[in-house]
């Protein structure tokens, strides 16, 4: 907590993993600390292939973001979903770039999903040691409840399975994704919360 002092923020979020300490949670909180979002770890055994998925109920499109403008749109819609800040031209630019060489080599990248050519929805999944890892599954709000996430999750699913990954993991929104990656076959391991913790008030009251 020195050390994020130094970095000047009056807020810390501190995630809280599976294997933390079992008195970690009671030490923030008693620091002022209160849980921000909980996000839960869930897993998927991908060794017998892609599990089945219910097609979407709308015409969608799916681009890997491997130009500037899909990365764009990506990008666009994961700021908009958690409050973050659209990155300037050069770091898109860069984005692409990496991805234009991550996605044709099997370390995987960014998917939008379109829909009459706006962008309603994205996913990143990287490939690592034959895990899939899931990260960044937004959705436009007015096209939720759609099967868009659906489409994105059997994009990058599907993905994954043709370059080597017996397993899918991720960190999901219990109250969006979650449902939907429960009906999809994965499996819940547990919470990890993550806790804002207020620096100056914690160091007014050491």
């Amino acid at each position: 907590m020195e050390r994020a002092r130094a970095f000047g923020p009056p807020i810390l979020d501190w995630q809280v993993l599976l294997g933390a300490p079992a008195d970690l949670e009671a030490e923030l909180s008693a620091r002022g600390a209160t849980v921000k979002l909980v996000l839960e770890i869930m897993a998927a055994d991908l060794s017998g292939g892609v599990p089945e998925l219910r097609q979407p109920v709308v015409d969608v499109s799916l681009r890997w973001a491997t130009d500037a403008a899909t990365a764009r749109d990506g990008v666009t819609m994961e700021a908009a979903a958690f409050n973050g800040a659209v990155p300037p031209d050069d770091r898109i630019e860069a984005l692409a770039a990496r991805n234009a060489a991550s996605v044709p080599a099997g370390g995987g990248g960014m998917v939008v999903a379109y829909l009459d050519g706006e962008p309603i929805g994205s996913g990143g999944v990287q490939v690592v040691d034959g895990v899939a890892r899931l990260t960044g599954g937004v959705v436009v709000p007015q096209w939720r409840r759609r099967g868009v996430y659906r489409a994105l999750l059997g994009a990058r699913l599907t993905y994954a399975v043709g370059h080597g990954a017996t397993m899918a993991l991720v960190k999901a929104n219990p109250t969006t994704s979650g449902p939907i990656l429960l009906a999809s076959g994965f499996t819940s391991y547990g919470p990890e919360p993550v806790y804002a913790v207020p620096l100056h008030q914690d160091r007014a009251a050491s």
